[in-house]
C-alpha cells in the first residue's frame, strides 16, 4: 500500500490532470486575514512517521507487557511525584517527535494495567484482542451515531447487537435500545422514560405538572439511582430503599409495604430499580417477585443488570437472572463480564411504540431531515439524550462475531467455576474466611492475621481486622504484584472483594493471590 504521502500527491495529480483547463504552474497564494490558504497545513510524510514510531510503543508496551504475568499491575507514585515526571504542563510552543513518543511510553509505564491477569480491583478486566482492534477501527475513523449518513456500518453493527441482545433477555415481541456512555447513564435512562411513560405531558410541561412521584430501589443498589433521582428533580428523599436480606436481595414483602406507604401518604409510584449483580456481593433481586408487584401497582419494572447480565449468555447460570423478561427496560454492560472493552453499555426497552424516541426527540432539522434519499428510520440518534456518540457497539460486535455465542458462554462459566475454585481454597486456608457462598463471581473474604487470630470475636476484634485490609492493598499497589479492592459494606469490617472476569486468568492466578495477600500482612 502506498505511504500516505504517495497517496496525497497520486491524488492532486491525478486531479490536476483531469482539469485540463486549470493553469499549469504554481498558483499564487490566497490570504485571508493573514492566514495562507493553499494546500494543506499538515506535514503528511512527518505524521505519517510518527504514527508509524508511536505504534510499535503501543502494540509492545500497552499490549504485549501490559497483558504479561511477569510484569506489575502497575508502578505506583504519588499524585505529586507523578505530576513532576509526567512535565503536565502545556506551554505555547509544540514538542518534536521524539520528546512526544517519550511522553507516549511514561503514559503507559505509570498506567494501571487494566488487561493484566492480576488486576481484580473492578467489575472490568482483561483484553480482548478483537474487541481492541474494534476499538482502534472507531478511533482511527472518529464517526458519531446521530445519522445513517455519518455512520452507516456503525449504525446498522449497534442495532443487530441490540436485537440479539434483546432476543437472549427473552422479549418475543422485540424491544428497542441504545447505547449509552455507561451504565450510570443507563439507568437514568431507565428513570426518565418510566417517568415519561407515566406522565408523558412532563416532556413539555415540566415537573410543576407532576404530582409527587416515589420510585424504589434496594440498599444494595448502585449509586446512580440516587443520582438519577437527583439530576432529573424526582428528588433523593423520593427513592425509597427497600431492605435487603443478608445475602444482599431485595425483600420483595418489605417492596410492596413501601408501594403501599406512598400511595398512603398521596404520592405517585411509578418504577423499581431491580439490581442483577450487586456491585459488592455480586447478588440478585428475585426478579418474578418483583414483577409480581409491579404489575399488581402497575409499576415500570427496571433492571440493572449491567454487572450480572453477562451471565444470560451462559445456559448454566442464566437462572440468576430468572423473570428478567418480565422487565420494561434493562441496563447491561458487555463491557464487564463479556470483556467487550470500555465503554459498552446496552439501555433496552420491551416497546415496540418508538417510546424512547417520542420520550427524548428535539427534531433537529439540521440532521433528522425527513426528506433524505434514505430511509431515515436509520437516524437513530433522536433517541439518545446525546449528540454525538460513539459507536460503543462495534468493538462487542466484531468480538462476538470471532468467538461466537458459545465462545461468551465458556467465558462466563469459566469465571464463575473460577469463583468456586477460589471460595474452596479460601476455606481450607488458615487466617482467611468468606464473607458468604459467591453467588457470582465477586468472592468476599477477610484475611486474618496470625496475631489475630486467637482472639475471639467482639468489637476490638472486628476494628483490628478493619484495620487489615487497607494496609495490604497500599503494600501490593507499591510492590505492583497486583490489584484487589477492598471495603466496609454495612456493619462489617474492611473486607477484600476478589472479581474474576478474564480467562486469562489461571489457577495459579487465585493461589498467588492468597499467598501475597498472606505475604504483606502476615506482620500485621
Amino acid at each position: 500500500m502506498a505511504p500516505m504521502n504517495e497517496r496525497h500527491m497520486n491524488d492532486t495529480s491525478s486531479k490536476a490532470s483531469a482539469s485540463p483547463a486549470e493553469p499549469k504552474g504554481k498558483r499564487p497564494p490566497v490570504l485571508v486575514d493573514g492566514v495562507t490558504l493553499n494546500g494543506p497545513t499538515l506535514d503528511i510524510r512527518e505524521a505519517e512517521s510518527f504514527l508509524r514510531d508511536a505504534m510499535p510503543i503501543i502494540m509492545e508496551e500497552a499490549v504485549w507487557k501490559a497483558t504479561d504475568v511477569k510484569e506489575k499491575v502497575c508502578e505506583w507514585r504519588s499524585p505529586e511525584q507523578l505530576k513532576d515526571l509526567l512535565d503536565l504542563e502545556l506551554r505555547e510552543g509544540g514538542e518534536a517527535h521524539p520528546q512526544i513518543l517519550q511522553r507516549c511510553r511514561d503514559a503507559i509505564r505509570y498506567s494501571v494495567k487494566t488487561g493484566h491477569p492480576r488486576f481484580f480491583n473492578q467489575l472490568y478486566a482483561g483484553m480482548d484482542p478483537y474487541s481492541l482492534v474494534g476499538r482502534f477501527i472507531t478511533e482511527a475513523i472518529n464517526p458519531s451515531l446521530y445519522t445513517y449518513e455519518v455512520a452507516p456500518v456503525f449504525l446498522l453493527t449497534e442495532e443487530a447487537v441490540l436485537q440479539k441482545m434483546i432476543e437472549i433477555i427473552g422479549w418475543q415481541e422485540g424491544g428497542d435500545g441504545i447505547f449509552s456512555p455507561g451504565g450510570s447513564v443507563s439507568n437514568m435512562y431507565a428513570v426518565n422514560v418510566a417517568r415519561y411513560h407515566h406522565c408523558p405531558d412532563v416532556k413539555v410541561l415540566g415537573l410543576s405538572a407532576l404530582p409527587r412521584l416515589v420510585m424504589f430501589t434496594s440498599q444494595e443498589c448502585h449509586y446512580s439511582v440516587a443520582k438519577a433521582a437527583a439530576f432529573l428533580g424526582i428528588g433523593t428523599n423520593n427513592v425509597y430503599v427497600i431492605p435487603s436480606d443478608k445475602r444482599g436481595k431485595m425483600i420483595p414483602a418489605e417492596f410492596e409495604k413501601q408501594v403501599q406507604r406512598a400511595k398512603d401518604e398521596g404520592a405517585l409510584p411509578f418504577m423499581v430499580n431491580a439490581t442483577a449483580g450487586t456491585t459488592v456481593l455480586g447478588a440478585f433481586d428475585p426478579l418474578e417477585e418483583i414483577a409480581d408487584i409491579c404489575e399488581r401497582h402497575n409499576l415500570w419494572m427496571h433492571v440493572d443488570a449491567c454487572w450480572g447480565g453477562g451471565a444470560l449468555m451462559s445456559k448454566k447460570h442464566r437462572y440468576l437472572l430468572q423473570g428478567i423478561h418480565r422487565a420494561n427496560s434493562v441496563a447491561w454492560n458487555p463491557h464487564k463480564m463479556l470483556m467487550a472493552g470500555l465503554q459498552c453499555c446496552a439501555f433496552m426497552v420491551r416497546d415496540k411504540t418508538n417510546l424512547l424516541q417520542r420520550c427524548h426527540s428535539a427534531q433537529a432539522s439540521y440532521l433528522f431531515q425527513q426528506d433524505k434519499f434514505y430511509d431515515v428510520s436509520y437516524d437513530t440518534g433522536d433517541k439518545s439524550i446525546q449528540c454525538s456518540r460513539k459507536p460503543d457497539a462495534f468493538k462487542f460486535w466484531l468480538m462476538w462475531k470471532a468467538i461466537g455465542t458459545k465462545g461468551l458462554e465458556e467465558r462466563v462459566d469459566r469465571a464463575l467455576a473460577m469463583a468456586r475454585y477460589l471460595a474452596e481454597e479460601i476455606k481450607k486456608r488458615d487466617g482467611f474466611r468468606l464473607v458468604m457462598e459467591p453467588e457470582y463471581t465477586n468472592v468476599c473474604f477477610w484475611y486474618i492475621p496470625p496475631s489475630l487470630r486467637d482472639m475471639a470475636d467482639g468489637p476490638e476484634f472486628w476494628r483490628n481486622v478493619h484495620a487489615v485490609a487497607p494496609v495490604v492493598k497500599e503494600r501490593m499497589m507499591k510492590k505492583g504484584s497486583m490489584m484487589v479492592g477492598y471495603q466496609p459494606h454495612g456493619d462489617k469490617a474492611n473486607f477484600f472483594r476478589q472479581i474474576i472476569i478474564s480467562p486469562q486468568v489461571s489457577r495459579e492466578d487465585m493461589d498467588f493471590l492468597l499467598d501475597q495477600i498472606h505475604s504483606l500482612g502476615m506482620d500485621l
